[in-house]
């Protein structure tokens, strides 16, 4: 299920949100510049120009592990080779949250945020939206790096700070309503509760996760844990950011 669009009325410019929307396509646009193919050697591995932006900007669960002084199980050639110079790993979570690998992969996490983002950042105000949303996405990294201490790939994308976006929304606006599109039938519109869509990708993430403890490819593919790690931060966070506002200020005027 896509989601296209919500009922919630908001009543001020979502202009954090729009700047992040903005901020991440801008970067993505900025990474198709790059060149992809292999020309130098990092560790074992052959990389492009494109492989060393993710390393310099997403991050290394393994770097991280160890720069907070614990053991990650790799070996200290391997991180040696792609951990940042300079000491970067406790900047890395932030920055990651703004590159993305794909079309498909920025595309999803785009829209997702833009459906839900600007009424949470309308609930909350403008500066608290842009701190709940970092402090969501470095609460994504922690779990992530937690679950997949050995793991030596890049970890990039938004959808951890997103995660925390989601959960803030269903807890604020629980009774909302999306409107949603089921591939392949894009033109026919189905409407769902909002806390069905998002308990669905919830449980999906937290048992895709589960699924990938324990195996030796943990840490590759999509980031499950950061996902779950940033729903969690979020729904906990929401608490304290939240405004209460008067009875009725919800209008059921879709965007």
């Amino acid at each position: 299920m896509i989601p296209v669009g919500d009922f919630i009325r908001r009543r001020t410019t979502p202009y954090v949100n729009w700047t992040l929307i903005a901020i991440n396509i801008a970067v993505f646009v900025y990474t198709l510049t790059l060149d992809t193919r292999p020309d130098a050697l990092i560790g074992r591995f052959q990389t492009s120009e494109v492989d060393r932006f993710m390393l310099d900007w997403g991050f290394v669960s393994s770097c991280l592990t160890e720069q907070l002084g614990f053991s990650s199980g790799a070996s200290p050639r391997e991180l040696a080779a792609i951990c940042p110079e300079g000491n970067r790993e406790l900047i890395q979570p932030f920055t990651a949250t703004f590159v993305h690998a794909g079309w498909a992969h920025i595309a999803g996490n785009m829209l997702f945020l833009w459906i839900f983002g600007d009424n949470v950042e309308d609930n909350v105000g403008h500066v608290r939206y842009l701190a709940f949303y970092l402090l969501a996405g470095l609460g994504a990294a922690a779990v992530q790096t937690a679950f997949t201490t050995d793991a030596t790939v890049p970890a990039v994308g938004a959808s951890g700070a997103i995660a925390g976006v989601l959960a803030g929304y269903l807890i604020m606006f629980p009774t909302a309503v999306v409107q949603v599109v089921i591939i392949p039938l894009f033109f026919i519109p189905f409407f769902v509760p909002a806390a069905l869509l998002i308990g669905i990708w919830f449980l999906t993430q937290l048992f895709a996760g589960i699924g990938e403890v324990g195996r030796a490819t943990t840490g590759a593919g999509i980031a499950w844990w950061a996902h779950v790690g940033g729903f969690i931060t979020g729904a906990v966070l929401i608490l304290f950011f939240r405004q209460r506002r008067r009875p009725g200020w919800q209008s059921l005027d879709r965007r």
